[in-house]
């Protein structure tokens, strides 16, 4: 690992959405400052929605071609299938000079290689040698390495049609039998290359001997990007995404009323993360924040705006909140039981009983008599339902929403106060309220249907109408 930053290399991720729109990124990206051409490596994610396919539906968990695996039956006509749609999407490249025949003879490759190895994981599952769990994770990396590897083959593809000198790092480990750790894998890929004349295009999958969607899933693509910047150590790190940071989502409030926060801090991001809404995975951000890596966040399709840019110190010089931000996939779980007061070790009960059942929660409120967590709706399960209607006098359960105001500086009187007054302006009831004594983040639990509103009226009470300038970072 090198010890000092190197202001020569840059690391940049670019999410799934903008590789799709794989014109917009070789324009606003790549080839849009042409002194800066080389010295650049781009982690790449899978086009828009091939994970999915793969693995199953992000937001609704719709099946994809691991559920066939795990049956046992129907994976080997979708993988024939996933090479007709993975061809059909190399044709919407032509014209930015993707080689098809190329590109279509790796997909047979690659999804013939992947083949080959979950044929042989059947046999094993059924000879009942190795535990039926882990061959079914194996399973997983292999269905997932091959969205990045598809899309960062074709990205060198074409990058070299348009005259750029691209190099291809797959870390997909398909062609070697090295034991390596994620760690490993990554600094022997990269060890010695010299990158003054040249961009390195990077799989976000990455094989390890520890499995990187065993310890990551989904997020495993920003944590190959943060490990290869701790590794080169650049000046920051840039991810590109399709929207910019903002003070709330634009689809909800409108373009008009969503301000570029401009700069943050990794505290910041990890609240985020926390409701899903994330800046950067936050198993990904923790090495760079440790490492002194600053992210910049930007959008794709606006090259010359500067962006947000997340550090580990940043504090706003006046106190505004940051961010309006939450979700209406959660449920309250609530305890109520006499016996709770002044009973110590009364709620460490209750959280073995969610240890048991692998429940994390995102907020907690209580009082003499009753204990509430919130949690994410596919956590609550009839198995713990049950349990707790057993162990405890009274439980509530209740689909619900959160909605959060976050920023490195919002402790200050009245801040609360003002969040309140908004939300009942707009006749939002809130259930419950959380706020730690660090103060950057404010919590709200509300009626689901109320969601929308809430958001609305939080960013325009506390973000659009604050008063309060927007730093350019």
């Amino acid at each position: 690992m090198q010890d000092v930053q190197n202001s020569k290399i840059s690391v940049e991720k670019i999410g799934g959405t903008s590789m799709t729109a794989f014109g917009d990124v070789l324009r606003h990206i790549v080839l849009h400052d042409p002194k800066r051409i080389n010295g650049r490596i781009y982690v790449v994610s899978a086009y828009s929605g091939v994970t999915n396919q793969l693995l199953e539906h992000k937001k609704t968990g719709e099946r994809g071609i691991y559920a066939l695996f795990a049956e046992g039956k129907g994976y080997q006509d979708a993988l024939t299938q996933l090479a007709v749609s993975l061809k059909k999407l190399n044709a919407g490249y032509a014209d930015l000079g993707l080689p098809l025949d190329v590109a279509d003879a790796f997909i047979d490759q690659r999804i013939g290689q992947a083949r080959e190895y979950l044929n042989a994981m059947q046999h094993v599952l059924a000879s009942g040698y190795l535990s039926r769990k882990d061959v079914l994770l194996a399973a997983r990396e292999v269905l997932a390495s091959i969205g990045e590897s598809h899309s960062a083959f074709n990205s060198v593809e074409i990058l070299k049609a348009n005259g750029v000198n691209a190099m291809l790092m797959d870390l997909a480990g398909f062609d070697d039998n090295e034991a390596w750790t994620i760690d490993e894998r990554i600094a022997n890929s990269f060890k010695g290359i010299d990158l003054s004349d040249k961009v390195v295009v990077a799989t976000g999958y990455t094989k390890g001997t520890e499995g990187i969607m065993r310890e990551f899933d989904r997020g495993y693509s920003e944590v190959t990007f943060s490990k290869i910047a701790v590794e080169v150590r650049p000046a920051e790190a840039v991810i590109h995404k399709e929207f910019h940071l903002s003070s709330a989502d634009p689809n909800l409030v409108g373009l008009e009323n969503a301000i570029v926060v401009g700069a943050t801090n990794y505290d910041v991001a990890d609240q985020l993360a926390d409701v899903g809404m994330e800046a950067i995975h936050p198993k990904a951000a923790k090495p760079m924040e440790l490492a002194g890596i600053p992210i910049r966040l930007k959008n794709t399709f606006e090259p010359d705006h500067p962006g947000t840019l997340i550090t580990k110190d940043f504090v706003g010089e006046r106190a505004r909140v940051e961010i309006v931000t939450g979700t209406d996939k959660v449920t309250l779980i609530e305890i109520h039981d006499p016996s709770m007061v002044g009973t110590v070790g009364f709620d460490a009960g209750l959280m073995n009983v969610f240890c048991k059942h692998d429940v994390s929660y995102i907020l907690k409120a209580t009082n003499a008599n009753s204990i509430a967590h919130l949690v994410w709706d596919n956590q609550v399960t009839p198995e713990l339902v049950a349990e707790l209607q057993e162990g405890y006098q009274i439980v509530t359960i209740k689909p619900s929403a959160i909605v959060c105001t976050i920023g490195s500086n919002i402790g200050i009187p009245g801040v609360l106060a003002k969040a309140a007054q908004a939300l009942a302006d707009a006749r939002v009831n809130v259930n419950c309220v959380s706020q730690t004594l660090r103060q950057v983040n404010m919590q709200f639990v509300i009626e689901r249907e109320d969601y929308k509103t809430a958001i609305k009226a939080l960013n325009l009470a506390l973000c659009v109408n604050s008063g309060t300038p927007v730093p350019r970072v």
